[in-house]
């Protein structure tokens, strides 16, 4: 056989994967090949693979004739709309995708390049865990993945779309990268399964009920996104790294917009209610103030107290950090604070400023919460606020009470830019709570103790539970009219673009995980 024949018939022995009858199976789940994934995610014929024709090591229990090209991850570089990406995409048709020590030495290839040359690492994960047959050395090719996972957290994105089963130790690889991707009905991610479950616990669960999309995007906050099917899962990819910057050294991308950056909204000016106990959609201010209205959010699911989104300000990047007056008043409790800590981590490791917008009302009291951690959890958010260097611009709408209001990008936690509504009430916590207690005997000795509350209620709001006495001592930096929220953050965040701090030299901090 001549030369180029003999290369044409590897390569097409490589591309068939597992062959014709189990790439049929995997379409019968509502799956695609690791290919038709690859064609989706990347700009069309962008695509470099790399060790097309490694082979896995034969063993005893492997013969030399069963070894698969590729060994069930197919690797490689490519362009998603435009910019460098590099890619791995498990192969269910051969030994189930499952990781082999050639698996893993392919995989941390395409990492360590990923490193090397500052772009964003993609993994599309399915696959059935460690090939069995391998023993301890596939339990080693994990623990080689997950090493680049670590070495490359803040130093480039690393996203993992959840398209098939991740289970035992597989799972911590998704885990270790900075957004997972799962799709509805037929991925899960769990450390034991079903089986191992009803043994142990004697619980009966399904592998859906067990560690299944809905399950980690709304209940554990595994998943930062959830999608129907896995065109949606990859398009959605796609839409992610278009606000990322491909390393923590290069911006993100710049998109221009028709949207002006003087835009005014007057309706932003009847958004908060008269009644402080009404709720508002903070989603709606997001909208209005960001480019185009176009959000894209994180952890949409879990922790719906808190909002954390991407979206842009003139063009540029920004992550938004919010509280949900529609959901628990906007109180943090430790999902809420969990989810913001990592998601204002994650934009600081990758010089993305922070927008946030505060009406909290302070941390959610109770036996379960304080037995719970919510000192833990809500001092990690405290943290990862005063610990990042990014631009950090803060707009105060209402409530802003007790600990909670230093905890959201205070002035006191190196905020760059802070203003507030009108609306604006920032003390140490509500003017009914706070009168109730510094009046207590007074209101007891009044004949109409109801009139008396209300006017203490009014005399304290006055006086303390409002915008002014912060921008008095300087905390604010301005109250602003609603509808100059775009503008005035605009204009902030051009004047921040050269901003530099130097902390003090430390290997790093000991945040309270």
């Amino acid at each position: 056989m001549k030369a180029d024949e003999h290369l044409a018939s590897m390569r097409a022995r490589a591309l068939s994967g597992g062959g014709e009858r189990r790439i049929e199976q995997q379409h019968a789940k509502g799956k695609m090949t690791a290919r038709e994934r690859l064609d989706l995610l990347l700009d069309e014929g962008t695509f470099v693979e790399l060790d097309q024709f490694v082979r896995g090591r034969p063993n005893e229990l492997i013969s030399e004739e069963e070894e698969i090209l590729g060994d069930g991850v197919v690797t490689g570089f490519g362009h998603v709309d435009g910019r460098l990406v590099y890619v791995f995409a498990q192969d269910f048709t051969v030994f189930g995708g499952s990781l082999s020590e050639a698996h893993a030495a392919k995989i941390v290839k395409v990492m360590d390049l990923a490193m090397r040359n500052g772009a964003p690492i993609v993994g599309l994960n399915d696959s059935g865990g460690a090939r069995i047959q391998e023993g301890v050395v596939s339990l080693g090719g994990y623990a080689d993945v997950f090493l680049r996972n670590v070495l490359a957290s803040g130093v480039v994105p690393q996203i993992s779309a959840v398209m098939g089963p991740c289970a035992g130790g597989a799972v911590y690889s998704p885990a270790i990268t900075d957004f997972v991707v799962m799709v509805r009905d037929t991925s899960y991610m769990f450390v034991t399964g079903p089986d191992v479950v009803k043994t142990v616990t004697h619980e009966d669960v399904t592998f859906d009920g067990l560690g299944g999309a809905d399950v980690h995007a709304q209940k554990s906050g595994v998943a930062h996104f959830e999608t129907d099917d896995e065109v949606q899962c990859l398009l959605l990819v796609r839409r992610l790294l278009g606000y990322l910057p491909s390393n923590n050294l290069d911006p993100a991308p710049l998109v221009p917009t028709t949207d002006p950056p003087d835009r005014a909204d007057p309706d932003l000016d009847r958004v908060v209610p008269p009644s402080t106990t009404k709720a508002y959609d903070m989603n709606d201010v997001v909208r209005r103030v960001v480019d185009d209205g176009a959000v894209l959010a994180v952890h949409e699911g879990w922790a719906q107290n808190v909002i954390c989104a991407f979206a842009r300000l003139d063009g540029r990047t920004v992550g938004v950090v919010a509280q949900q007056p529609m959901v628990l008043a906007g109180v943090l409790d430790i999902d809420a604070s969990t989810k913001a800590a990592r998601f204002v981590r994650f934009c600081d490791a990758f010089n993305v400023p922070l927008v946030t917008f505060v009406d909290v009302p302070g941390f959610l009291p109770g036996v379960a919460q304080e037995h719970g951690g919510i000192i833990r959890s809500g001092a990690k958010l405290l943290f990862a606020y005063a610990e990042a260097t990014v631009p950090k611009l803060t707009v105060i709408t209402r409530k802003a009470y007790g600990g909670a209001y230093d905890v959201m990008s205070s002035k006191h936690i190196r905020g760059d830019y802070n203003v507030a509504w009108p609306t604006a009430e920032i003390a140490v916590m509500g003017p009914e709570g706070a009168v109730n207690i510094l009046y207590r005997d007074e209101i007891g000795r009044a004949k109409d103790k109801s009139a008396r509350r209300a006017e203490l209620v009014q005399e304290y709001t006055k006086r303390f539970a409002n915008p002014y006495v912060a921008a008095s001592r300087g905390y604010i930096d301005d109250v602003i009219e609603p509808h100059e929220t775009r503008p005035r953050l605009i204009a902030a965040l051009r004047s921040l673009a050269g901003k530099r701090v130097q902390d003090p030299k430390k290997k790093h901090g000991n945040i309270p995980l």
